[in-house]
């Protein structure tokens, strides 16, 4: 499977954005799907995981709240709505793909990568 990310760009503190994963090749449903971050001089993070279905998610802890991920699978497309942006937030975001569909953290579980967008906050 292929994935695409997008929906990155620069926001000020405070504002949203609403990312999307869009996935070409195998049929989509047959994977979980996790959202990552990776800023400058930092490991790359967990932000959330979403079940094939749809019907379970995991998050960060210090994200709930502020991100929510969905998906459709008839549009193959998965989405982090991120509000309340911060600063810190700054990092580029990349969706995977898990066949496993385990709702899992470890992004060594994950096969399948996307490009990343980057997501900028101002403050």
């Amino acid at each position: 499977v292929q994935l695409q990310a997008s929906g990155g760009g620069l926001v000020q503190a405070g504002g949203s954005l609403r990312l999307s994963c869009t996935a070409s090749g195998r049929a989509f449903s047959d994977y979980a799907v996790g959202w990552f971050r990776l800023a400058p001089g930092k490991e790359r993070e967990f932000v959330a995981a979403i079940s094939w279905s749809g019907g379970g998610t995991y998050y960060a802890e210090s994200l709930k709240g502020r991100f929510t991920i969905s998906r459709d699978n008839a549009e193959n497309t998965v989405y982090l709505q991120m509000n309340s942006l911060k600063s810190e937030d700054t990092a580029v975001y990349y969706c995977a793909a898990d066949p496993s569909r385990l709702l899992t953290s470890s992004p060594n579980e994950y096969d399948y990568w996307g490009q990343g967008t980057q997501v900028t906050v101002s403050s």
